[in-house]
């Protein structure tokens, strides 16, 4: 790259594995410069990236893997921007009445009080205007709000510290996701519906022309649904999840399908509320699909909610918006679901 270039690291650590991309960023030419996943040991109690209900990142643990592995796929780069798993934070939309664009922050800091279950004192919150409708006493405005418990940051930073990285940005994982996956050409131009499916939890999200409309987050995750099997079948956890990851909703292994699909229709129902819900408020259909995250690999799914919702479905190609040596492309497009976070939270740091 030329001497102008800025480059960042993304990096996404979820309850499963930690996975991390480097961007460079010349004029308008973005180029991935490495990326590498760490898959944590199947359902190893010994490490965990997060602790019990309190969502705290175990910061000396992670940064110990964080170096490890950074220095065995030789980055050398240190200014990281890091993503905030959707779980740790609150979304909320809510409208305002016309008022003077100096009136705004304090009217928004006067609502987040009813809307955020925590003291404001205790979190650290963010808010764009999503939406203006013209009325007859002014502008109304929709604004989204974002908070963030302060010890969740406070333990990012006591993890980049340990490890030596500069943080350039935290921001929750829908946005990386948005930055990295929203497509371009026809689609762009509608709402599309992104469907994140992790380890630990689903955020179901509609966004409009790049900017977050609405945002919800479900406890059904590939975690829940090995455990869903490991009881039905009274096999040990390591066998379900094998038996998940070879068969998925394969109707040919009913036993395994059956069990999964209970828990992909109730998902199916929430994204269809979402979309409908969506519909009624804004008047605006939501035909599209895009499905990111691990547990957006099982066998069957994207086929099972397209058939049970009638929405197109695709997976996320975060790449395709990188340049990067030819010989990659099908690995890349292989991999793009699972890493639309990490490459969102890079693209960030060396665009800024």
């Amino acid at each position: 790259m030329g001497i102008f270039s800025k480059k960042s690291l993304g990096i996404d650590i979820g309850a499963a594995s930690i996975k991390i991309v480097e961007v460079s960023v010349s004029g308008n030419k973005r180029k991935l410069e490495n990326y590498v996943e760490f898959k944590l040991p199947p359902l190893e109690k010994s490490i965990k990236t997060f602790h019990g209900e309190s969502l705290l990142l175990i910061s000396d643990d992670v940064a110990q893997i964080l170096q490890a592995i950074l220095k065995r796929a030789k980055i050398k780069q240190r200014k990281a921007v890091f993503s905030i798993p959707d779980f740790s934070s609150f979304f909320t939309t809510f409208s305002l009445p016309p008022m003077t664009e100096t009136e705004i922050p304090q009217a928004v800091e006067f609502e987040a009080r009813h809307h955020i279950p925590i003291p404001l004192q205790e979190v650290t919150f963010d808010w764009q205007v999503v939406e203006k409708e013209q009325v007859a006493s002014g502008v109304k405005l929709k604004v989204l709000l974002v908070a963030v418990p302060n010890t969740v940051l406070k333990n990012y930073q006591r993890m980049a510290d340990l490890s030596q990285l500069e943080i350039a940005g935290m921001e929750a994982e829908v946005f990386g996701l948005i930055r990295s996956s929203f497509p371009r050409g026809p689609l762009e131009h509608l709402p599309l519906c992104m469907v994140d499916i992790g380890w630990q939890s689903t955020t179901v999200s509609i966004v409009e022309k790049k900017k977050l409309k609405q945002s919800f987050s479900f406890d059904l995750s590939g975690t829940g649904l090995t455990d869903d099997l490991a009881s039905a079948l009274q096999v040990e956890p390591e066998k379900a999840e094998d038996l998940k990851k070879r068969f998925g909703l394969d109707p040919q292994r009913e036993d395994v399908s059956k069990v999964l699909t209970a828990r992909i229709e109730s998902l199916a129902l929430e994204i269809d509320k979402i979309c409908k819900n969506f519909f009624q408020s804004e008047g605006k259909r939501v035909d599209n699909i895009i499905l990111s995250g691990g547990t957006s690999f099982l066998f069957g799914l994207r086929e099972y909610l397209s058939t049970r919702i009638k929405k197109k479905i695709f997976k996320a190609d975060p790449f395709s918006s990188l340049s990067f040596p030819s010989v990659l492309n099908n690995r890349l497009k292989e991999l793009g679901p699972s890493f639309p976070v990490a490459v969102g939270a890079a693209m960030m740091g060396a665009e800024n």
